[in-house]
């Protein structure tokens, strides 16, 4: 759900706060809004995440970026998917998390099933004894418009340098523009 306005009010109790979110009327909206009273009139508590909306990336971005990746690897004499998981692990999200020592082999093996990008490997020795840290690499299939234009924008550079012709960067961002009006 998406807000286009925040207004806080103090009600007479001042270790309370009230924030009011504004919203567009949609048929999801109500329903979603409806379950959630639901809930609190149980006397359960909610989990609230506010934050800044990014839209999601285009799949053509997407789809540009293995066409790439596959020009690339017809040079390197590779394939597509490793430089697709190069460049993930190169500029892509990420994160450290402690695996206990006999969790790791099936922590890895689960975060990687999400997909080609999502990438694990132990990283290191942990502080905590009987633990192991590992990196974890998300993949592009979770990226904002933000993180995809970044990755897109490394298999771009990695493409120029071997001599292969990409798109200039007014198409590049025509791409995003283009999927922006679409409202994906």
């Amino acid at each position: 759900m998406q807000a286009n306005s925040i207004k806080i009010q103090y009600p007479e109790d001042m270790s309370l706060m009230e924030i009011v979110l504004t919203t567009k009327r949609s048929q999801q909206n109500i329903y979603e809004v409806a379950k959630l009273k639901q809930i609190i009139e149980k006397g359960k508590l909610l989990s609230v995440d506010i934050k800044q909306f990014r839209k999601k990336r285009s799949l053509d971005a997407n789809a540009y970026c293995f066409v790439l990746c596959q020009k690339i690897a017809e040079v390197i004499g590779n394939t597509k998917e490793y430089v697709y998981k190069q460049a993930i692990k190169t500029v892509g999200q990420f994160e450290i998390l402690p695996i206990r020592d006999d969790a790791v082999e099936e922590w890895i093996k689960r975060w990687e099933s999400r997909g080609l990008g999502w990438q694990s490997e132990i990283w290191r020795d942990s502080t905590l004894e009987g633990y192991t840290t590992t990196i974890n690499y998300y993949g592009s299939s979770v990226y904002d418009t933000r993180e995809m234009y970044i990755l897109l924008e490394e298999i771009v550079g990695q493409a120029k340098e071997l001599g292969i012709d990409t798109m200039t960067d007014s198409e590049r961002r025509e791409l995003i523009d283009k999927w922006d009006s679409k409202g994906v």
